[in-house]
């Protein structure tokens, strides 16, 4: 039966890893025994973490500079001397409005950093994975990857584009040995959702409270889903009982029902 444990020792690299979700699955994944390399662009969480793993990688990085992710490689292949997994977590809420509201520098930034970031990693990365015989991608999608999402649209299509991206990467690098999957966290607790919830209330008039609530009720479980629950489902990934999973996605995210 397939092992529920990583391999000792496995390499990976974790964009956005110093805090929220990265965080979380970084955290989980030096626990059970993985050597761990992040990027972020927020240096009191990345110095947070360097103390708090000091034997693990961190690198000041914005996913959407192309001289920024060479660098981050550069600096994954010095510290941790090959790569098994990519975990391509980096990305941002984008802005709230109608089509027509919306500036188009936030549409491109949006774009860059959720969904050309993370082609920016992966081309990087497929190299060092194949030098190690094969290995994993995890590609953060979102719920907003299987829903339209109203006033959200340069969020939701950057979330539609990684499903686009993790199905032809599980094409062309299953001979590779290269598995490809994406997750799909739905509305996740904390400070940047309540800025999103925070957002839309403003929008249509109605108290933080009281579009809390609405969003809530979208969900079966009628709960939020915690950044830990993510990192399980991307441990599970990782270990060898994930070894014929590629081309999926996983929702995490209590049966959201709609956005």
């Amino acid at each position: 039966m397939p092992a529920l444990a990583l391999k000792p020792g496995l390499r990976v690299v974790v964009t956005a890893g110093a805090s929220g979700i990265g965080r979380a699955i970084a955290d989980l994944l030096i626990e059970n025994g993985a050597r761990v390399h992040i990027c972020d662009i927020d240096e009191r969480h990345l110095a947070d973490f360097r103390a708090a793993h000091p034997g693990h990688g961190a690198t000041t990085c914005n996913v959407a500079d192309d001289d920024d992710v060479a660098r981050l490689f550069d600096e994954a292949q010095a510290t941790l001397g090959g790569l098994d997994a990519l975990i391509n977590n980096a990305g941002i809420a984008g802005p709230t409005g109608g089509v027509d509201e919306i500036d188009p520098r936030e549409w491109r930034r949006t774009i860059d950093i959720c969904l050309t970031g993370q082609f920016l990693c992966t081309r990087l990365a497929v190299p060092m994975l194949k030098a190690a015989g094969g290995g994993a991608i995890v590609n953060m999608s979102s719920s907003a990857g299987r829903f339209g999402y109203a006033f959200r649209t340069p969020y939701s299509a950057a979330k539609w584009g990684i499903i686009g991206l993790t199905q032809s990467l599980a094409k062309e690098l299953g001979p590779a040995n290269i598995r490809v999957n994406a997750i799909l966290p739905g509305i996740i607790k904390g400070p940047r959702m309540d800025g999103v919830i925070q957002a839309r209330a403003d929008q249509v008039g109605v108290s933080f409270a009281e579009m809390r609530e609405q969003y809530l009720q979208r969900i079966s479980l009628r709960r939020m889903t915690d950044a830990e629950d993510v990192a399980a489902m991307t441990l599970f990934l990782l270990t060898p009982a994930g070894n014929n999973l590629s081309g999926q996605s996983f929702p995490v995210d209590g049966n959201l029902e709609s956005l």
